[in-house]
C-alpha cells in the first residue's frame, strides 16, 4: 500500500479541505500527518491517523524584529520534517499551504519525494508561492488563481461530505431552537474573533426579537440566553450549518465554499489588519460581484451596522436562488484523481 503525507495547518483553513479528502484516501493508501501541535493536530486527533509533530515559525507581516531569526527557525524546521519523511518514506506529500507545509516541502524535495500543493484563496498564499515550482502541481479552488501560476490546475475547493448529511430537526433540537424564528449562525473562524463578537453582542438585544442565534465565539466567559446558544467551539459543523438560515462570518476560503455548497446566504466580514495579506477581503469580493454574498468591511463594523446588513440579507428573496443556480460543486474527487495520477506505477 502506497503511503501519503498529508500536511498544512497553522490555521483550520490550511487542514479542514484535507480532512474532506481523507475518507476518499483512507483504506486505499496509508495515510498519515505531518504538522505541528497545534489547530491541526486538534483537528485530526479524531481520526486517528498517525500524526507527526514538527517545529514551525511563520512570518510576522508588519515586523521586522520578529522575523530576523526566522531562516534559521525554517532551516532547523526543515531538519525535523527530512526526518520524518526519512522515517515513513511516503510516495507523496500533499500539502495545503500554510507556514506548516513550507518545512514539509522543502524537506520532501531534497529527498526527491513527489509533492502535490492546493491553494484555497483566490490569490496564492506566501507558503504555496515560495513551494510551486518545487510541485508536480499547484491545484487550485479558483480558475483566476490557475493562471497565475505556471504548474498551476484548476480543481475547485473540496468540502467535507458530513456536511451534507446532518439533519435540520435533529440540529434545531441539539441546540434547543424552536425552528419558528430564523436562525442566525455567526462564527469567525478557528478561534473566533473579537470585532465580531463585540459588535454581536450589543446588537444581540435587538437581534433576539426576530432570531435565534448560535454563536461559536472562541475562548471566553459567556452567557448563554433565551434564542442565544454561545459555544466556544463546535466540533460538528454540520449540525451548525444544518440548522441555521443565515450565516455571518469572516470570509476565508474555506469557509466561503462551503457556504455556497450548502447554498447559505451569508453576511461576510473579511478579515482586514495589518497582520493579514487581504486574501479575505479578495475572496469576499470575488463571491459579492457575483451576488452570492454580502459584505461588511471590518472597518465599518459596528452594532448599528450589523443590524441594518443582517435585516437586508433576510430582505434579499432573490439570493437563495443566485445561490442555487451557482456553478459549484466539491472538488474532492477532481483533487483525488490528481493524487492518483501521481501514484500511478
Amino acid at each position: 500500500m502506497k503511503k501519503i503525507v498529508l500536511t498544512g495547518g497553522g490555521s483550520a483553513g490550511h487542514a479542514v479541505p484535507n480532512l474532506a479528502l481523507l475518507p476518499l484516501l483512507q483504506g486505499r493508501y496509508d495515510v498519515r500527518y505531518l504538522g505541528t501541535d497545534g489547530v491541526e493536530k486538534r483537528i485530526f486527533a479524531p481520526t486517528g491517523i498517525p500524526f507527526y509533530t514538527i517545529s514551525a515559525v511563520k512570518l510576522v507581516r508588519g515586523s521586522v524584529t520578529k522575523n530576523l531569526l526566522l531562516p534559521v527557525r525554517l532551516l532547523q524546521s526543515v531538519r525535523q520534517a527530512r526526518r520524518v519523511l526519512q522515517e515513513i518514506a511516503p510516495d507523496l506529500v500533499f500539502s495545503k499551504g500554510g507556514y506548516v507545509a513550507l518545512p514539509a516541502v522543502l524537506a520532501a524535495k531534497k529527498l526527491g519525494i513527489p509533492v502535490l500543493t492546493h491553494e484555497s484563496d483566490l490569490t496564492p498564499g506566501l507558503a504555496n508561492r515560495l513551494i510551486a515550482r518545487r510541485c508536480r502541481a499547484v491545484l487550485t479552488a479558483f480558475p483566476e488563481t490557475a493562471q497565475r501560476l505556471k504548474n498551476a490546475k484548476f480543481t475547485g475547493s473540496p468540502v467535507r461530505q458530513e456536511l451534507f448529511e446532518a439533519d435540520r430537526n435533529a440540529a434545531l433540537k441539539k441546540y434547543g431552537f424552536s425552528g419558528e424564528r430564523p436562525v442566525l449562525l455567526c462564527f469567525g473562524g478557528g478561534s473566533g474573533s473579537a470585532a465580531i463578537n463585540a459588535a454581536l453582542d450589543k446588537a444581540l438585544p435587538d437581534l433576539l426579537k426576530k432570531w435565534d442565534v448560535l454563536h461559536i465565539r472562541g475562548k471566553g466567559v459567556f452567557d448563554k440566553k433565551q434564542g442565544y446558544v454561545p459555544l466556544e467551539y463546535e466540533q460538528d459543523m454540520a449540525s451548525a450549518y444544518a440548522c441555521a438560515d443565515f450565516v455571518l462570518s469572516r470570509a476565508g476560503a474555506n469557509t466561503l465554499f462551503e457556504l455556497l455548497a450548502l447554498k447559505k446566504p451569508a453576511l461576510l466580514i473579511p478579515l482586514e489588519n495589518r497582520r493579514s495579506r487581504g486574501d479575505q477581503a479578495q475572496n469576499a469580493a470575488y463571491f459579492l460581484q457575483r451576488g452570492l454574498c454580502r459584505v461588511l468591511p471590518e472597518k465599518q463594523l459596528s452594532p448599528q451596522r450589523l443590524k441594518e446588513e443582517l435585516s437586508l440579507l433576510a430582505a434579499d428573496k432573490d439570493l437563495p436562488a443566485r445561490l442555487a443556480r451557482a456553478p459549484f460543486t466539491p472538488a474532492n474527487e477532481r483533487i483525488v484523481r490528481e493524487i492518483r495520477a501521481v501514484l500511478q506505477p
